[in-house]
């Protein structure tokens, strides 16, 4: 090989290295926007799922804010100081796809179905058709069979009975490793004080 031909060589080589290079750090900072949508995104669906799951573990029949009207577009409250995750989106081409993501899942959440019973009252219901204490995970079990729109998570199902074992409506009981639940039963005399 003549010393011409391997510099011409040698040239190509770093031509093409140059280039690879150049694209490495155009698809490097295409990838860190993307991950920067995903994490806006990933923190805009957990503010829903904690909405969500607080709507759930609450008996209160008050509607939250937002459903007052329907159509209304719920939003969960922050913190003062913390910014919605939705207005921190960068702008660029792949920035629009994403803003265009969160607003249709703000969209369908605002055009669900009406509000449908709270957690607490479809437990308590189903407690209510069981005579022996029953397990956390049968009860999700069971409202997942009787309510297949329903999606609970296994903690919200045990957090959403704790909180009616402290509202004193269901009692907890404990064997070996398991804890159940059952209903408590009211006097007809504590009926109508209550």
């Amino acid at each position: 090989m003549t010393s011409r031909s391997a510099t011409t060589l040698r040239s190509r080589y770093v031509a093409q290295a140059a280039s690879d290079l150049e694209e490495n750090h155009r698809r490097q900072q295409e990838l860190a926007e993307e991950l920067a949508l995903l994490k806006q995104e990933e923190a805009l669906l957990s503010d829903i799922l904690n909405l969500a799951e607080r709507h759930d573990v609450t008996s209160d029949t008050s509607r939250l804010p937002g459903q007052a009207q329907r159509g209304a577009v719920l939003t969960p409250a922050r913190p003062a100081g913390e910014t919605e995750p939705v207005s921190a989106i960068p702008p660029g081409p792949a920035s629009k796809g994403a803003a265009g993501a969160v607003e249709k899942t703000r969209e369908s959440i605002a055009k669900a179905a009406p509000p449908q019973p709270l957690l607490g009252d479809v437990l308590l219901k189903l407690l209510s058709t069981h005579e022996e204490p029953r397990l956390a995970r049968e009860l999700r079990d069971e409202l997942l069979e009787k309510h297949p729109g329903r999606m609970p998570t296994p903690q919200v199902v045990r957090n959403t009975l704790e909180s009616l074992v402290a509202k004193g409506r269901i009692r907890r009981h404990k064997q070996q490793r398991s804890v159940m639940y059952v209903l408590v039963e009211t006097a007809p005399d504590d009926a109508g004080t209550a």
